[in-house]
């Protein structure tokens, strides 16, 4: 029998919990689940190890601590195989502020820097500590690690993160930009080298993450010069239900002249927003697509503003960079939509970006490479494998820990 060598990841949401146990060396995944659409009657728990699937039905009660303990008494029996090779746990955690430029082994500090920044995620940051608690009483003995979507943030320059506001709110309160999904990031950067065949600290890549939530980064030399999502995960891109960039005298003028509440307009621009709120139809780009297909107008305009955005954001950054490596698109949306790819496309036909139509269409569903004619700038399709940096990160801390 093997000894401990895979990590169990666990990202706890607002609305769902993802898992996996990876092994940090190579990537290889040998358990993946999710648990979806929790709080609701249509909630559901799908899982898959080696041949094996499962997929039943959770009640509308459970939430991430439940599930997590459901998960111990599969390790404890079905998957017993699988729990004597557990080495740690390491956790997703979307906003670290200014505390973290790195992940962290968890410990109360960490634990209170966490609950310090939920204002600041207020759809995440709760249900990862949610989860946190929940994993440390059920795997006592297992070092946990904190990894941070805004960690590989933390290099950008002050130019960069700071807003227009008076300096002491910065000095005194640390508002600024902090940026999200750093660990997809990240790992786009790293794979993306790979691929261009360039070592990592010299590769320059626009990376678009693409999913319910969105955001774009520009990394320069394998780190992060810039990113979309601000303060907390609703400036930048189009998203499912948030709305991205706006004007700020608009929430002046929804409190004044509608009379919004501060909760009410949190659940506008969180909830009600992005996507979901200018086709009146879904927060799912694949059911938009369908629903546009058949003459929605609604689904229509929602992915031509979802593509137009994306595609000034795109050529922005082209700015701060000077050299380009490749564009690359990866998320759910991004790895799999080859309609939202061509229609942000042709929005930059005057940089010079053209699309290998054949290739644009085959590459998807986890599949990976150039979707660029020859001879023009590089885009690539990459899948986005933040589960692995998470695992090779909660790997080194854990070594650092005995």
């Amino acid at each position: 029998m093997p000894g401990p060598s895979l990590v169990l990841i666990l990202n706890c949401g607002s609305s769902s919990l993802k898992f996996s146990a990876i092994d940090p060396a190579d990537g290889a995944e040998f358990l993946y689940g999710q648990a979806e659409a929790l709080g609701t009657s249509a909630a559901r728990l799908k899982w898959r190890q080696h041949n094996e699937e499962g997929d039943e039905q959770l009640s509308p009660t459970d939430d991430c601590e439940s599930i997590i303990e459901a998960l111990v008494g599969r390790f404890a029996e079905s998957w017993s195989h699988l729990r004597e090779r557990l080495m740690a746990i390491g956790h997703r955690v979307v906003h670290g502020g200014e505390h973290f430029a790195d992940s962290a082994l968890i410990n109360t500090k960490v634990l209170s820097a966490i609950r310090n920044c939920c204002e600041l995620a207020p759809l995440h940051n709760p249900a990862a500590l949610q989860g946190i608690q929940a994993s440390l009483t059920a795997f006592p003995q297992l070092p946990q690690v904190a990894v941070f979507d805004t960690a590989f943030h933390q290099s950008m320059p002050d130019y960069a993160y700071l807003y227009a506001l008076p300096y002491s709110l910065y000095r005194d309160h640390h508002i600024r930009r902090y940026g999200m999904h750093g660990s997809s990031h990240r790992s786009i950067a790293e794979r993306g080298a790979q691929l261009l065949k360039t070592p990592t600290d010299k590769v320059n890549i626009i990376s678009a993450h693409l999913g319910n939530g969105a955001s774009i980064c520009a990394i320069k030399g394998g780190q992060s010069l810039d990113t979309s999502m601000g303060l907390t995960p609703l400036e930048g891109l189009v998203m499912g239900s948030r709305c991205g960039d706006l004007d700020p005298g608009l929430l002046l003028h929804l409190g004044e002249a509608l009379d919004y509440s501060l909760a009410e307009l949190e659940l506008l621009l969180n909830r009600k927003s992005g996507l979901l709120g200018i086709s009146e139809l879904s927060n799912d780009c694949r059911e938009l697509e369908e629903a546009m297909a058949k003459g929605h107008a609604g689904a229509r305009l929602a992915l031509n503003i979802f593509c137009y955005r994306l595609a000034k954001y795109i050529a922005a950054y082209t700015v701060p960079l000077k050299r380009l490596d490749a564009l690359v698109f990866t998320g759910g949306i991004g790895e799999n939509s080859s309609w939202v790819r061509r229609k942000t496309i042709d929005w930059l036909s005057p940089l010079g970006y053209q699309l290998d139509a054949e290739r644009n269409e085959k590459i998807r569903f986890g599949a990976e490479g150039r979707i660029s004619r020859i001879g023009t700038p590089d885009i690539f399709v990459i899948p986005t494998r933040e589960d692995w940096v998470i695992a090779r990160d909660t790997a080194r801390l854990a070594a650092k820990a005995q």
